[in-house]
């Protein structure tokens, strides 16, 4: 059966990721978290002390970074200039960092042309905000993935609560609105739903019913393809 890439779009705190592992689990695909990529980079910038509004230095600093995204244990790896900083990465600080790195024209140019390499032969699961859209507009299954702010706002709270992270939760709900109008209004590659993609609302869904009905799109897709 034809090994398909199936770009799955949406908000921040809708369960991209999530959905993303499980799906790439199920079937057997490999996961390919862009995000990562970006928070890499806020990484990077952060230690170094780059300015985030500086995109000249931003877009440099992109073009001299080497990423790697390993499958390790049934988990993601990040892998920065060699460094495991998988951990590292998943802070509020570089969350906020991540999404005005994302805005840079030039630093989206370099990474999107990374994930269109690492996504090239197909069998992959990949989450973004742009992958439908811009990195891989060909690809044959597209979801957007979304919950409301409030749904999406407390999954995020309960994210860092586990980890031992303070966060307030009106504030994460602030945040998240923020976050919103600052994806769905930047030049570069803005947060929209493909005009083909499946739109799923996930606010009353668990993350299996999501990863099963996902994963049954994939084989009618696959199915469908192949008697073609």
């Amino acid at each position: 059966m034809q090994k398909l890439t199936i770009a799955i779009d949406g908000p921040v705190g809708s369960g991209k990721s999530t959905l993303a592992r499980r799906v790439a689990a199920l079937m057997g695909y490999l996961y390919l978290d862009s995000g990562a990529m970006y928070r890499a980079v806020a990484l990077k910038a952060l230690r170094q002390g780059v300015a985030l509004g500086d995109a000249a230095v931003l877009t440099a600093l992109a073009q001299n970074t080497h990423i790697d995204l390993r499958a390790q244990d049934g988990a993601q790896q990040v892998l920065l200039d060699g460094e495991d900083v998988t951990a590292s990465i998943r802070t509020p600080e570089v969350a906020q960092a991540a999404s005005k790195v994302a805005v840079v024209p030039g630093v989206r140019r370099v990474l999107v042309a990374e994930q269109r390499r690492a996504g090239a032969q197909g069998g992959v699961v990949m989450e973004g905000r742009d992958i439908g859209s811009v990195v891989f507009p060909d690809a044959q299954l597209k979801i957007f993935l979304t919950a409301s702010p409030e749904v999406r706002a407390e999954r995020r709270w309960r994210e860092h609560q586990q980890k031992g992270d303070a966060m307030d939760l009106p504030r994460t709900v602030e945040e998240i609105h923020e976050r919103d109008q600052r994806d769905r209004e930047r030049t570069a590659s803005p947060l929209v739903r493909a005009p083909d993609a499946v739109v799923v609302d996930s606010t009353a869904m668990e993350p299996e019913e999501v990863a099963r009905l996902v994963v049954l799109l994939a084989n009618h897709q696959a199915a469908a393809g192949a008697a073609t």
